[in-house]
């Protein structure tokens, strides 16, 4: 009779990192700034997003009992770049495999601390587990793809007398990789946070990443800019929420104006605002592109 060998989980290969006490500056990946891999609707999607440029294809994919990733649940991942950033830049060893308090993930990321609101991370763990994507970034060939979740898995953890401790969660590799490596990690203003709406949230990750600090910012045309984010809103209503999120001024960090091309076409142009560069300096850590 011969011995089958025993299998090994992926978990069993990764040493568990221990999430970082503090108030630590927030980070973000830029691919995921860059490109639409999140709904922006609070209510559930099902529909895929289908987006394709030039070179770079994206596909993401929900399931009907949980639905897609929304923009909200991807405040889980910016908790993760974080603690990774921040652990390689003070020299600690870094995993894939994340330990922390339902606690100290919520209040990074400036939610409530009831039991509706661990109800509310773990419906985004959820959802963040079943979004399933399909991307050409990053990969070696053009023709190549990478399919990932964006936690592959994840559980809540208990001691012997079934106290709870806490949650692990495992990353994919694809983010993991995009958030070790220094040029595709920003640090973002902690006032996105209390951003309500999901094109509002949507609209400062695209600004934060193509403006950055330049004085002289960017702009894109609003059908672009509706391509962009995966919205299922009609292009005219899409327009709309832009010209009032312009009207209010609510992307901290950054001057929103709304200018016409010779054909009336609308563009959105923004500039970063000038800050005091002691505050900037206050708040980055070293390694930060400001």
């Amino acid at each position: 009779m011969s011995l089958q060998p025993r299998r090994t989980s992926e978990r069993d290969q990764l040493d568990l990192f221990r999430a970082l006490p503090g108030d630590l500056a927030a980070r973000d990946a830029q691919d995921l700034m860059a490109y639409p891999f999140f709904s922006l609707a609070k209510s559930k999607r099902v529909l895929p997003i289908d987006y394709r440029t030039g070179a770079v294809a994206i596909r993401v994919e929900a399931v009907p009992d949980h639905g897609m990733a929304t923009i909200w649940d991807a405040d889980v991942l910016i908790w993760a770049a974080s603690q990774i950033v921040e652990a390689r830049d003070v020299g600690l060893k870094t995993s894939r495999l994340m330990a922390a308090t339902p606690y100290e993930i919520l209040t990074f990321v400036g939610r409530g601390t009831g039991s509706r609101d661990y109800d509310r991370l773990k419906a985004a763990l959820d959802r963040l587990q079943s979004t399933t994507v399909l991307t050409s970034i990053r990969q070696p060939a053009e023709r190549r793809r990478h399919r990932f979740s964006w936690i592959n898995e994840w559980k809540e953890t208990a001691d012997t007398n079934g106290r709870p401790l806490g949650l692990e969660l495992i990353l994919p590799d694809w983010f993991y990789a995009g958030v070790l490596d220094d040029a595709l990690v920003l640090t973002i203003d902690r006032a996105y946070f209390d951003l309500t709406g999901g094109l509002e949230r949507w609209l400062y990750r695209v600004v934060r990443k193509h403006g950055g600090r330049q004085a002289g910012g960017w702009s894109f045309d609003f059908l672009h800019l509706h391509a962009k984010s995966g919205s299922l809103s009609p292009p005219k209503h899409f327009a709309y929420d832009v010209r009032e999120i312009v009207r209010r001024q609510t992307l901290p960090g950054y001057r929103l104006v709304i200018e016409r091309g010779p054909r009336g076409a609308e563009r959105l142009a923004f500039t970063p605002v000038l800050r005091d560069p002691a505050t900037l300096r206050q708040t980055a850590r070293p390694g930060d592109k400001l």
